[in-house]
């Protein structure tokens, strides 16, 4: 985004899909589609897809902000910043994945596919996320383990299903299978999933009753 990146070395304001706040902090680099800002020691990457808007703003009289830490996802010097590429140097790495509203992960990036990542939360380990809901990714500093745990606590653990290439195909290997989908958040998304077939999750909840679902409004799935 030129628009952005001649902006770099400024603070800005911009708003997110699915954050109610404004979101501000020292622009570090903008892709074609992702941008970097830092705050309150941590990197924000952001699809640019997602931002509806953004302006500079002076700079704050006293913050953190102008004393950089160290980037967990550092890239080489002069390579140009991606999302996808972010998402590969992610992996591994203790982070947050901001989808929407109270839709946070906070985890490790495990694998990247075609349209959808795999992320292992502490909360609901095995987690399938498609890439179009990733709204913002917020690495946590290399010095700060999460919840003050050692990092011989926070192994994955893998699951028994085999990854598929596309999230549709992914669904599709749950058939059969109790699912949680955007983290249960009504009663309408915890049950069987009955089928998957063109772009439709047929879901059979605890009442016996049936929802069919839009997958491309699902957020995120995972198997209790």
């Amino acid at each position: 985004m030129p628009m952005l990146t001649s902006r770099i070395g400024q603070h800005i304001e911009l708003t997110i899909s699915g954050r109610p706040q404004l979101d501000t902090g020292l622009l570090i680099d903008a892709g074609d589609d992702i941008v970097v800002i830092f705050r309150q020691e941590r990197y924000y990457y952001i699809p640019t897809k997602h931002i509806h808007h953004f302006r500079v703003i002076p700079s704050p009289e006293k913050d953190n902000e102008g004393t950089l830490y160290e980037n967990p996802l550092e890239w080489a010097a002069g390579e140009s910043i991606s999302f996808r590429k972010t998402l590969f140097n992610a992996r591994g790495v203790f982070m947050e994945v901001f989808l929407t509203g109270v839709h946070t992960l906070s985890g490790y990036l495990t694998s990247v596919m075609n349209d959808y990542l795999v992320f292992y939360s502490t909360v609901f380990h095995t987690v399938y996320v498609p890439l179009d809901h990733v709204k913002l990714i917020m690495p946590y500093p290399a010095n700060k383990p999460p919840f003050s745990l050692e990092n011989e606590r926070l192994y994955v653990k893998p699951t028994g299903l085999t990854l598929a290439r596309t999230f549709e195909q992914q669904l599709k290997k749950m058939e059969g299978s109790l699912a949680v989908l955007d983290h249960g958040e009504a009663t309408d998304k915890f049950g069987i999933v009955q089928s998957v077939d063109r772009g439709l999750l047929h879901l059979v909840l605890a009442d016996g009753e049936s929802v069919i679902w839009n997958i491309q409004h699902i957020k995120s799935v995972h198997l209790p």
